[in-house]
């Protein structure tokens, strides 16, 4: 399986002084030198983040996409196999990929460095080989920070992903079934054959009356 990791880099100024780089896919080497915004702690400690974000860069699937400032990161997404404790592995499907997380520091927020950085990992037909997955969960999200409600979240995660081609799919998971706010979102690029779309529908339903 190829895993095409393009690096892709852009700036984004924030004022007459300071600016944003947004590249990737970031080697594990390089991530080792930069260090995490202190807001970075959605998922885990920021210094227990960047340790997750190096492991993952070393995954041959794997790949990083950052925001920084200098060498400070304040917001990245992630790109790698699904756990092996998730139906998404069930098929052990090499071409198929989850975006994983997604974070921003809270000062940086209003620059649309998601969208951005969810954009560039897609640059150049890096992924066009691949079926790329989300699973967005509410309980994940940060509806106290933000003050949105959850169905204001959901659409603005929708938007966000809909940005990079990335659809609503759906499925019989229980745990995005849940909840109504929860989602399925996926871009199946024009590489990929037909066996594997058909593998993919297999994994995303279980309970085969449903497609």
């Amino acid at each position: 399986m190829e895993h095409r990791k393009r690096f892709q880099r852009a700036q984004l100024a924030l004022d007459a002084s300071r600016e944003l780089i947004i590249e990737g896919p970031v080697p594990a080497e390089r991530l080792a030198d930069m260090k995490m915004n202190a807001a970075l702690d959605a998922f885990r400690r920021p210094r227990e983040q960047h340790e997750a974000l190096v492991e993952i860069a070393n995954l041959v699937e794997g790949r990083i996409i950052v925001a920084r400032e200098g060498d400070i990161i304040v917001g990245y997404v992630t790109f790698h196999y699904a756990d092996e404790l998730e139906r998404w592995s069930d098929g052990g499907m090499l071409d198929l990929i989850e975006l994983g997380a997604i974070e921003v520091a809270d000062d940086y927020r209003g620059y649309g460095l998601g969208k951005r950085m969810i954009q560039l990992a897609f640059a150049e037909e890096q992924l066009e080989n691949m079926i790329v997955f989300t699973t967005e969960y509410y309980w994940h999200w940060d509806l106290e920070g933000t003050k949105l409600s959850v169905w204001d979240y959901r659409k603005m995660m929708e938007n966000l992903m809909k940005s990079a081609g990335m659809i609503w799919y759906a499925t019989d998971d229980p745990e995005i079934c849940s909840h109504p706010a929860n989602c399925l979102m996926v871009r199946i690029g024009h590489e990929v054959p037909l066996s594997s779309v058909e593998q993919f529908d297999r994994v995303r339903f279980r309970q085969r009356f449903m497609y």
